[in-house]
């Protein structure tokens, strides 16, 4: 069997320059990167008007160990869609450097169902994770420089909450001191990093709608607040031009394609379960202009990624999803089912029949918001006939529709099925999409609204500091701010450990902090952690150059 990057080795790619003709773009509206990657202008797709396509989204269970594979089930249903002689278009998120090298592995999906050059997209790509952790740096070099030179604007060092970025996993940078060596090293304060993928410049990136938004947006950031507890921001500091110079070109989409030849846009990557899980506004709506179906994929599991893209994202920018995919896997189903990661290739229909309970509750969260759902089950070479139909019935029963998805195994080929499920949901209409809650409730009735709406939770218990902080958003005009939780993906709950649909728990906030310039105020639940540390073996303990050149280990 080969393996997902000797897969991608053997395809035989199209020319950057005919997938952007497919989309109606020629050679003088992109910018290539090589043979297979380029970006698309940003007056090329303003010049062709309104959008015009219709938007399906992919969401997935509660993940577990055994892998739910969202990505992989994205590209192979868009394959299936181009198969169907759809004008297709599949927007996913840019991968990290940190999962990359620690445990997770690439986001370019897997076996037939990839986006393709894999090596580069998950590597360094087109430089956009580069560029934003490098205007995340300025801001915080302008930052530490205003309080050297005397600190005019009185920036009180003990209330700094900007941080530094940095992408790639390293808990040691989690919390730091800075400033020392000295009078001529600046001046000394505690600091700390996160992950890039978690930044606020991030967030602004994929939210923002062009370069004058982008820099308006990132003149909000809140850096921290001064002596009389007044917010400073991005620009206070006067940093937000610069910022955005250095992210000029990167704030153009990136193209490139499938193994089935669909046009795919890769860009900007927050993560689900610490930031809003969603690719860039900019790539969507491009999408939707170019194309007459977009397939997206918003990170992790409805309660985080979908709950996400349609509060925050679809709101901010006008979208209105016509269904959602809630990806499911055997394996998966068996595990909420309470059978342990070791014994998941024995057959165990009751196991999955147990297990099923989470995927109700992710159908319940999809048509809160009004969306009609369809359920893929991704499936793997140990599911068994009875095991599928369990799943099968189950849907059956929830009567929501569900197709088999054979795409990692077959690619586009595999997904017809589900193709053809998709499209006769899009054919009936019947989306009435609307968001979970009103901006004009306070901002803990939303966190309360989310907790127990989506995650199923009695309620929320707010930590002294995190309650004083809300009170004190509130108090700077952020009231009606949508918010972003961080949670951890693997519960409804905030503890890891309680699978399939726990009941009977509260979720306990014990941060909350301000992402002005994006748009939303995130709330920290549990021990979830912006920067991630490194697996006791990590990913990158296996790669290496072979003396041919050929990188291995990567997949």
């Amino acid at each position: 069997m080969l393996t997902d990057i000797e897969i991608a080795r053997n395809a035989r790619l199209r020319p950057i320059a005919d997938v952007a003709s497919e989309l109606g773009l020629d050679e003088t509206e992109i910018e290539t990167y090589g043979r297979y990657k380029a970006k698309v202008s940003l007056d090329a797709i303003a010049r062709r008007g309104p959008a015009r396509g219709r938007l399906v989204l992919v969401t997935g269970i509660t993940p577990t160990p055994a892998g739910e594979g969202k990505s992989t089930v994205s590209a192979g249903l868009a394959d299936a869609l181009r198969l169907r002689n759809r004008r297709v278009v599949l927007c996913l998120r840019e991968p990290s450097l940190g999962p990359v090298f620690g445990m997770k592995g690439g986001a370019t999906g897997g076996g037939y169902a990839q986006v393709v050059p894999m090596e580069d997209i998950n590597l360094h790509f087109t430089g956009d994770f580069h560029a934003i952790t490098s205007a995340h740096a300025l801001l915080s070099a302008m930052l530490d420089n205003h309080l050297y030179w005397g600190n005019a604007l009185g920036i009180d060092p003990r209330r700094i909450t900007w941080r530094r970025a940095v992408d790639m996993n390293d808990r040691a940078l989690r919390q730091i001191v800075i400033g020392l060596g000295g009078t001529a090293g600046g001046v000394p304060r505690e600091d700390g990093f996160v992950i890039t993928a978690a930044s606020e410049v991030m967030a602004i990136f994929a939210l923002a709608a062009d370069h004058r938004d982008l820099e308006a947006r990132l003149a909000r950031i809140i850096v921290g607040y001064d002596r009389d507890r007044k917010p400073v921001r991005a620009g206070d500091l006067e940093a937000a031009g610069a910022m955005t110079v250095l992210l000029k070109e990167a704030l153009a989409p990136n193209l490139v394609q499938t193994l089935g030849g669909t046009p795919a846009f890769i860009h900007a990557g927050p993560f689900g379960n610490i930031a809003h899980g969603c690719n860039s506004i900019i790539a969507t709506r491009a999408g939707l202009t170019l194309g007459d179906l977009v397939v997206t994929e918003a990170g992790f599991g409805s309660d985080l990624g979908a709950e996400k893209f349609f509060d925050i994202k679809c709101r901010v920018a006008g979208l209105d999803p016509a269904a959602a995919v809630i990806v499911a896997t055997i394996r998966a189903l068996k595990m909420h089912g309470g059978v342990p990661l070791a014994s998941l290739g024995a057959e165990d229909a009751a196991a999955v029949a147990r297990g099923v309970v989470n995927l109700e509750k992710h159908v319940e969260n999809v048509r809160r918001f009004g969306v009609p759902p369809v359920v893929a089950i991704n499936r793997f070479a140990t599911d068994t006939d009875a095991e599928v139909a369990a799943v099968e019935a189950a849907c059956r029963a929830m009567d929501v529709p569900v197709a088999v998805a054979d795409v990692h195994a077959r690619g586009g080929e595999g997904g017809l099925a589900l193709a053809d499920a998709v499209l006769d949901v899009l054919d009936r209409g019947g989306s009435r999409y609307a968001p979970l809650y009103d901006l004009d409730l306070g901002l803990a009735a939303k966190i309360e609204t989310i907790a127990r709406e989506m995650y199923g939770a009695d309620g929320v218990d707010f930590l002294p500091a995190a309650a004083k902080e809300l009170e004190r958003l509130e108090e700077i005009g952020l009231r009606e701010l949508p918010i972003c939780m961080a949670k951890t993906q693997y519960s409804f709950s905030d503890d890891p450990k309680r699978l399939g649909r726990p009941t009977g728990f509260r979720i306990t906030v014990r941060e909350v902090t301000p992402s002005a310039g994006a748009g939303f105020v995130v709330v920290k639940t549990g021990d979830i952690m912006t920067m991630p540390g490194l697996a006791r073996i990590p990913a990158a303990a296996g790669m290496r150059i072979t003396e041919e050149g050929e990188t291995v280990g990567l997949f």
